[in-house]
């Protein structure tokens, strides 16, 4: 992978800076995992946030990154 797991909500963010492609992507969504994590988020909190109502995503939208996210959490060390 070109990008490193972000290791704090700041890298997170700064991955913005970035053109968009698939890489990019799992890394966001690895550093997102390792952050919550790292905070002693349960991956229940974390489904909870993801599944949030938002202007960005609709809700078929933010179910499946709910489950791309539950599977990273099970994968990731």
């Amino acid at each position: 992978m070109n990008y490193p797991i972000p290791a704090n909500p700041q890298e997170v963010v700064a991955l913005r800076q970035n053109p968009v492609s698939e890489e990019l992507i799992a890394a966001a969504i690895a550093g997102v995992v390792q952050v919550a994590r790292s905070s002693g988020q349960s991956l229940d909190e974390l489904m909870a946030e993801v599944l949030a109502d938002d202007a960005l995503l609709d809700r078929k939208q933010r179910q499946w990154l709910s489950e791309i996210v539950a599977a990273a959490w099970e994968k990731l060390p």
